[in-house]
């Protein structure tokens, strides 16, 4: 088989060097050596695909270079070649990690094709860890599409918790991108490789949400024919990301307490006492403080998942984003690249509100980028409530500003607006001081 390289260690003179011309004949690379100890040494220096290798041998025997090969972590696969009398021997190697046996003597046809086999799991293996690099790096670096100050600051204090074993608390409204955060912080920690296992607990009944996340054994209630392993079990070493805590009932709250506190559970209908190791990442849209003073969610649980809290803002506090993210989304809903956001669209975007947040904005692209006839999206393609706005927009400017003190109070009323006449906010904004600000809005006769 072309392009294949083999390495044969056989002291046998004669049976090697039969055994590498019938191999090079159908086409694989051979290198020939005659004892362990220059097997082991090539194999440490070459790139070899499968190793063809005796159990007895000068110098070093087959057994210890397979076990000082697999210690290494040298990828070739190995096959044993042995007598009779070592059978068991081989059969030991299998433990070791060798990929098959073959006893002597054996016909190249058989030998052809297990190094065929062997060759191909090499190859298979080696594309499940690019590709998982591949996931694992992306994952690494989710699309959090961002030019925001906030956000940005996020992401640092989610950078430095991410290594940690501590819960996290993600607060934000809903569609602002509470899990993309959660996975986030998953894979830039210890745990990512292992599995982040999501939940949203408000689209579930309590039995249910019950057995999602701790299980049942085979019989615990009617239809249970099956042990099932809940997603505490499935997410050990890794993470569980629980999406509207907020939503639980009082008896699941209890559980999750136990777990959290002893790190263990039962399954449903179940007696042995299950240990995991998990970490938690919750989200809410609501305000759990309040939710405890009013008795609607402990205050105990609340203490222990919200060691560390991140809150992400509103789509509309961080208007800048917009445009990053509409421009994203249509990428994404046309890679051929036909459709653009044309400026007065774009304009009347920025302006709305979204009360879906990011959500929301994906799903008004989305529709957008099918419904829209032409290659330029126009506000016509735009939902009425966004449509709607150019004619506030217009009533808003009276006339063109004909001095720079005029387009700046202009430019002041707009950002105060935005910011719902809250003076710090806008201040930000512009990218003054408060104090700065004040003057400007006495000097211009700004009404808040």
């Amino acid at each position: 088989m072309e392009g294949i390289k083999v390495l044969v260690a056989e002291d046998e003179k004669n049976l090697g060097k039969v055994l590498k011309r019938e191999l090079e004949i159908r086409g694989y690379n051979i290198e020939l050596l005659e004892n362990g100890e220059d097997a082991l040494n090539s194999a440490k220096k070459g790139s070899f695909d499968v190793i063809l290798l005796d159990i007895l041998m000068p110098k070093k025997n087959g057994i210890d270079v397979l076990r000082e090969i697999k210690e290494a972590g040298i990828s070739p696969e190995v096959i044993i070649m042995t007598g009779h009398a070592t059978v068991q021997t081989a059969l030991d190697a299998m433990k070791l990690g060798a990929y098959d046996y073959i006893t002597k003597p054996f016909k190249f046809e058989k030998i052809d094709t297990l190094i065929r086999n062997a060759a191909e799991k090499k190859k298979l293996i080696a594309e499940n860890l690019y590709l998982k690099r591949r996931i694992k790096d992306d994952d690494k670096r989710p699309l959090i599409i961002t030019k925001s100050p906030r956000i940005e600051d996020l992401l640092k204090l989610a950078s430095k918790v991410a290594p940690t074993v501590s819960p996290v608390m993600v607060y934000g409204e809903s569609g602002t991108g509470k899990e993309l955060i959660a996975r986030f912080i998953h894979f830039n920690s210890p745990r990512c490789d292992h599995p982040f296992i999501p939940i949203n607990c408000a689209a579930l009944q309590e039995n249910i949400l019950e057995n999602e996340l701790f299980g049942h054994e085979r019989g615990a209630f009617t239809g249970a024919d099956k042990q099932k392993p809940g997603l505490f079990e499935i997410a050990n070493k890794g993470t569980l990301f629980l999406d509207e805590i907020g939503e639980l009932s009082p008896a699941i709250q209890a559980k999750l307490l136990r777990v959290i506190e002893t790190g263990s559970f039962f399954r449903v209908g179940g007696t042995k006492e299950i240990y995991v190791d998990v970490r938690i990442v919750s989200a809410t849209n609501k305000d759990l403080k309040m939710e405890a003073e009013e008795k609607r969610f402990r205050k105990d649980l609340l203490y222990r998942i919200g060691i560390i809290s991140l809150t992400l803002p509103p789509l509309k506090e961080r208007k800048e984003d917009i445009p990053l993210l509409a421009g994203h989304f249509i990428k994404s809903c046309n890679p051929a690249g036909v459709k653009v956001l044309s400026p007065e669209a774009l304009a009347l975007m920025v302006e709305y509100h979204w009360p879906g947040n990011v959500r929301e904005l994906l799903h008004i692209i989305q529709r957008a980028v099918l419904l829209s006839p032409n290659a330029v999206i126009e506000p016509t393609d735009l939902p009425l409530e966004i449509q709607q706005l150019k004619g506030k927009m217009a009533e808003g400017v009276k006339e063109n500003p004909k001095t720079l003190a005029d387009a700046e109070r202009q430019h002041i009323m707009s950002i105060l607006k935005e910011a719902d006449g809250q003076r710090g906010k806008a201040a930000q904004i512009l990218g003054i001081d408060p104090k700065t600000l004040y003057r400007k809005i006495i000097a211009y006769n700004i009404k808040i």
